[in-house]
């Protein structure tokens, strides 16, 4: 028996729906699954059948949680809301990170402010236990009104920071400068609300307000892709960064949000700037 053209189509369009939903990995992981709860006691907690993560903090504590699984490149995503109205002194962290006195860390942290006041979005990458290379954004948006996808690329020839899919920050690899990369260890990731009014805040001048207690920030849609041992050995892969309009992307952030840039901080570095900031 024959199909018509009309019919043919519909059953091609349902056979390639089917093929692309069977190889595709589903966004948004259990939290039951793949984390654990690590310290603040019931001020972190997940519901929703394991689709949505909170933590809390409290005069007397913060929270967090890790990753069940270490990764050794990949891309991590997560969907964050954060700490609403006035969050002077409160930090929210969400980062990767291996353990040791020569350990390797890639962060975000989301440093609270006075309501009406941005928060901060500070980044920093640590290779074999040196960090001290910070960069420092506003959002264009207010991170504490919806979810926002908060994202990481590691490849072995450099991260890529984004904020819902824009970029907002490359850390090339610098070793034939003699700068360390993070490569070799693998890493868990890890969130945590903390109280870091000493410094978080106006550099200390802003103290929490506890009378707002409890601080609470949100997580949903966790997404963990590890690139296989095959992409490694495809050098095209290793090395590609962002297409033109991701270029574009990128510049835009930083020229219009961008508040602090260890590579062109003279105060800090009166001698000269580190040597990997030459290949920014």
């Amino acid at each position: 028996m024959g199909f018509s053209h009309s019919e043919f189509s519909r059953m091609l369009f349902i056979t390639l729906f089917v093929i692309m939903n069977c190889c595709m990995v589903s966004y948004g992981g259990n939290f039951y699954q793949e984390f654990d709860l690590n310290w603040g006691g019931n001020r972190a907690k997940i519901f929703n059948g394991g689709q949505l993560l909170s933590l809390s903090l409290d005069k007397a504590s913060g929270s967090g949680f890790l990753s069940k699984k270490e990764y050794l490149f990949g891309r991590i995503d997560m969907q964050l809301k954060l700490v609403v109205g006035n969050s002077a002194g409160t930090v929210t962290s969400y980062y990767l990170s291996s353990q040791g006195p020569t350990h390797d860390e890639i962060d975000f942290e989301f440093l609270g402010n006075v309501t009406g006041e941005p928060y901060i979005l500070h980044t920093n990458v640590y290779s074999q236990g040196k960090g001290d290379r910070e960069q420092q954004f506003y959002l264009w948006f207010d991170p504490t009104k919806n979810f926002h996808t908060y994202s990481i690329i590691w490849k072995p020839q450099h991260i890529i920071f984004l904020v819902d899919n824009t970029p907002i920050r490359v850390f090339k690899n610098a070793e034939s400068l003699g700068v360390p990369f993070p490569k070799n260890q693998p890493m868990r990731i890890y969130s945590s609300l903390y109280n870091a009014d000493d410094w978080a805040t106006r550099g200390g001048l802003v103290k929490t307000d506890w009378s707002k207690a409890p601080f609470t920030a949100y997580y949903r849609n966790f997404y963990a892709k590890k690139y296989s041992k095959s992409q490694f050995s495809d050098a095209k892969w290793q090395n590609q960064e962002l297409d033109a309009y991701g270029r574009r992307r990128l510049r835009w952030v930083q020229r219009n949000f961008m508040i602090y840039n260890y590579c062109t901080d003279y105060k800090r570095f009166p001698q000269g700037f580190p040597p990997e900031c030459r290949k920014f």
